[in-house]
């Protein structure tokens, strides 16, 4: 994420704590509330639990926004350590049989140092603006797919193009965006 969008978001937080202002949490809750989604669906949360999960994690930041401090990380790292949290604390309270405690992604993790999650940062920016330069066709469907969270098949209903091209211009797209991020010392982990 880029320092302005990180200082913007960490400003309308501070907004919403300060001022309850309902337009910054709009704004925050468009921009977070489909990337929580579609990361809880890609731990395995089924569509309507992650939905209902990041709304709840909306709900923590309109009335703990005051508890977010920008000094200790980005938005976007404390709102998604609160979906994983609350992920955990829901498949804890199912009694998941399927739920493995030794599951890695069930461990707290170490809060990250601050030189990783600058590189994290630097890393997240260098791909967004490798995203911007793909024309636009392919910058919507890489959006929908990765950032929203939808499955070709939505997407190919939601566009109206043939699930096919769907899947080709985002295969596309991912070959482009690896020579870019090739370039620029970026590779995969």
């Amino acid at each position: 994420m880029e320092m302005d969008a990180r200082r913007h978001f960490a400003d309308l937080a501070v907004a919403v704590a300060t001022r309850r202002d309902r337009n910054a949490f709009v704004e925050l809750f468009d921009f977070f509330a489909p990337r929580i989604k579609s990361f809880l669906m890609r731990q395995g949360m089924p569509g309507g639990e992650a939905e209902e999960l990041a709304q709840e994690v909306m709900i923590v930041l309109w009335q703990k926004a005051d508890l977010y401090d920008p000094t200790k990380s980005s938005l976007s790292t404390w709102l998604f350590r609160i979906a994983r949290n609350r992920r955990i604390d829901a498949a804890r309270r199912r009694r998941d049989p399927d739920l493995d405690h030794r599951d890695p992604l069930l461990i707290p993790s170490a809060p990250m140092a601050a030189d990783e999650m600058l590189d994290m940062e630097d890393k997240e920016r260098l791909v967004r603006e490798a995203i911007e330069t793909l024309p636009e066709e392919q910058i919507d469907l890489v959006r929908r797919a990765f950032f929203v969270g939808q499955s070709h098949s939505e997407i190919a209903e939601e566009t109206g193009l043939p699930l096919g091209t769907v899947k080709s211009r985002i295969r596309l797209a991912f070959g482009k965006l690896r020579k870019v991020l090739d370039s620029r010392g970026i590779t995969e982990a």
